[in-house]
């Protein structure tokens, strides 16, 4: 008896030892991802006030949207953290982007939000992507900058 008992404690810790590996096991599954999640980078350029003369140039300035997948939403929700480097429009805030109709290219893009101005008021702020970035930024209904 005392011989099958160390023979199965051996054989035990023989199964326990192969069955560890050093390979980590992932914390919860990867699933399917969306070609938007991420951070993208590009420029954001503002035209103030383009329709009322002598309006100034055109200026560009970097900026910065980063998309995380809302869950549950079929990968067609997305939280929107947004960052202009702008002088004008020198914003961080937060919005929500949504694909429509599909989650999968091509798709319309489309982003809405809130955002503190520099000038002290608020904003509303919405883009549509097609096939080109189009995004007006209006303070109560006026337009302020076109993207």
């Amino acid at each position: 008896m005392r011989r099958w008992a160390c023979q199965s404690v051996f054989v035990l810790a023989a199964l326990w030892f192969t069955a560890c590996d050093s390979a980590p096991s992932p914390a919860a599954p990867a699933g399917p991802q969306s070609f938007l999640a991420g951070t993208w980078q590009g420029t954001v350029t503002v035209q103030v006030n383009a329709d009322i003369p002598p309006a100034p140039p055109a200026s560009s300035a970097p900026t910065t949207w980063t998309f995380e997948v809302v869950p549950l939403t079929n990968l067609q929700t997305f939280r929107a953290t947004i960052h202009s480097e702008h002088p004008w429009l020198s914003i961080d805030t937060i919005g929500t982007t949504a694909l429509s109709p599909t989650n999968t290219p091509p798709t319309q893009i489309s982003t809405q939000g809130d955002y503190s101005s520099p000038r002290g008021c608020r904003g509303h702020s919405g883009a549509s992507v097609r096939r080109t970035l189009r995004a007006s930024m209006p303070i109560s209904g006026a337009p302020i900058a076109t993207l």
